[in-house]
């Protein structure tokens, strides 16, 4: 079944290719979200939707430095896997 969806280049255990585009697919993808399914995923689930679905919480008001963990207790232990892109969360607007 097709539907809408939009593909970003973000190679695994990596950041996205084109930061801007990938915060604007968030920040879409928050907004569509009340009142949309929205879907957000990689290969593994882990790294790439983990760092994502913390951008997400950004989004929704938590805190830069209290993300990842939120998102590891409420998605998955392992969610965002490497050092790069905790620091992505950590500076994600």
């Amino acid at each position: 079944m097709a539907w809408e969806h939009r593909w970003l280049r973000w190679p695994d255990f990596r950041l996205p290719a084109d930061r801007a585009a990938t915060a604007d697919a968030l920040h879409e993808a928050w907004a569509r979200a009340e009142d949309e399914r929205v879907e957000i995923a990689c290969g593994g689930g882990k790294g790439r939707t983990g760092t994502a679905l913390a951008c997400l919480a950004v989004i929704d008001g938590v805190p830069n430095d209290q993300a990842v963990g939120y998102v590891r207790q409420h998605y998955a232990p392992g969610a965002v896997e490497t050092p790069w892109q905790r620091r992505f969360v950590s500076r994600f607007r």
